[in-house]
């Protein structure tokens, strides 16, 4: 949703503001002083019910920080080579967007388990929709493919999942984004380093400030790049001279292709595959960490689900999503490739398993278990605290899944004896808490 334009400020207060500002600016260490930003980029108000001069005496504090902010930013940036035109252009209008704030600090209560975030995202109308928006834009896609090595299928299924094929790209202005956040502090030196990016997009003219737009947390584009990934894979795929994710769907998928390219993927190698365990595998071993050739994996009697062939990798993975009742994957460098563009094993998962769908290929076939809850983000902080008092150390209880949490999970498990896969589950937060 836009958010709104807020009222202007009185004159008065404009005036005394630019004037501090001023001031602020001609003590710093800079090169010498540029033309003052216009007062409407330092005091620019905070959507609110009443108008700016109706607000309160904290609303009006946090607008002049805010706008001192923006200040000291504007000297680094300078510094960092921005023109004085594209600060202007950037910082005239910038808002404060609380709704930012509130979404970045929000920390949900409620996770949901691998099998609920997929059955959300790779659903049977986004297949239907991906298999039509494959067809209408087959040479795009098929030049980006041909020039990078990742198939169009896994090309359109991050465009699906990312964005649902470009009509859910966010409609927050990147800049005012990452100036709120890096106002607010909790991130700044990220928020500083991600608007200095956007700041030389815009200077190179890849996209105006009105079109800069994306998520709350400055993901922009079709499949949602931050600014430093722009900066880092972007491509001007049409030969317009510009590197346009938002509205040319050649750039869009020649970007992403680079992105996925430069991140380890191996042409002409597939994902990975489900798989069957043999009886006794020990789960602990499927761990990320815990890379074999192919051959080994054989040899343990890993197989197909179908009896085809395993996929050949000189470093394959087991992975158990769902712990040890759940379905099991072998994955290869471009399941990793993946994890590198959005670091979350669902994610991962809903990516290859829509590319799968859409070129008519299998859904997952093994059952999950349904019956298990999803614990949440207080039941995983009283898991943490609890592992870190038995003595398996989980890091700082932080109510998140990780690989210090996982650990924990899988010598608590071995020091039992039960499979040590690794899921966190009520009944092992209550086996815990009664110990």
């Amino acid at each position: 949703m836009h958010e709104p334009t807020p009222m202007p400020l009185r004159r008065a207060w404009l005036a005394l503001v630019t004037l501090a500002t001023a001031a602020l600016a001609g003590c710093a260490a800079a090169p010498p002083a540029a033309p003052e930003l216009p007062a409407a980029a330092i005091t620019r108000a905070a959507p609110t019910e009443a108008g700016p001069s109706e607000a309160g005496p904290d609303e009006a504090a946090r607008q002049r920080d805010f706008g001192r902010w923006i200040t000291d930013f504007s000297v680094s940036a300078r510094a960092a080579g921005i023109a004085e035109e594209t600060l202007r252009v950037a910082f005239d209008d910038v808002q404060y967007l609380p709704r930012v704030v509130e979404r970045d600090r929000a920390q949900p209560e409620f996770t949901r388990t691998v099998w609920d975030y997929l059955d959300r995202a790779v659903t049977p109308q986004r297949v239907t929709l991906g298999q039509e928006n494959l067809s209408h834009i087959r040479a795009e896609v098929d030049a980006a493919a041909a020039r990078y090595g990742v198939p169009p299928n896994i090309l359109v299924a991050i465009w699906g999942i990312e964005s649902n094929y470009g009509s859910n790209r966010g409609d927050i202005p990147t800049i005012d984004a990452l100036a709120t956040l890096g106002f607010d502090g909790r991130r700044e030196d990220w928020a500083r380093g991600q608007l200095l990016a956007a700041l030389k997009i815009l200077q190179s003219g890849d996209i105006d400030r009105a079109h800069m737009i994306g998520s709350w947390a400055g993901a922009m584009g079709q499949t949602q790049f931050l600014p430093s990934n722009f900066l880092a894979y972007a491509v001007d795929a049409d030969g317009d001279g510009r590197r346009d994710i938002w509205g040319s769907i050649a750039d869009v998928m020649a970007s992403t292709a680079n992105f996925l390219a430069r991140s380890g993927w191996e042409a002409d190698q597939p994902w990975g595959a489900e798989v069957q365990l043999p009886p006794g595998f020990d789960v602990g071993r499927a761990d990320a960490a815990v890379r074999q050739p192919t051959a080994l994996w054989a040899a343990e009697g890993v197989r197909t689900l179908d009896g085809s062939p395993l996929p050949q990798f000189d470093d394959g993975a087991i992975l158990l999503p769902a712990g040890a009742r759940g379905p099991a994957f072998l994955t290869g460098p471009n399941f990793r490739a993946i994890l590198r563009y959005n670091h979350s094993t669902s994610y991962a998962l809903a990516v290859v398993l829509l590319a799968q769908r859409l070129t008519d290929g299998p859904d997952v076939q093994s059952p999950w278990p349904r019956d298990l809850q999803a614990l949440t983000r207080s039941q995983l902080i009283a898991l943490q605290t609890t592992l870190n008092e038995r003595g398996f150390e989980s890091g700082t209880p932080d109510g998140l899944m990780g690989p210090a949490t996982r650990g924990a999970i899988r010598r608590d498990q071995r020091s039992i004896g039960v499979p040590a896969d690794g899921f966190p589950s009520l009944d092992l937060l209550e086996r815990l808490q009664e110990r």
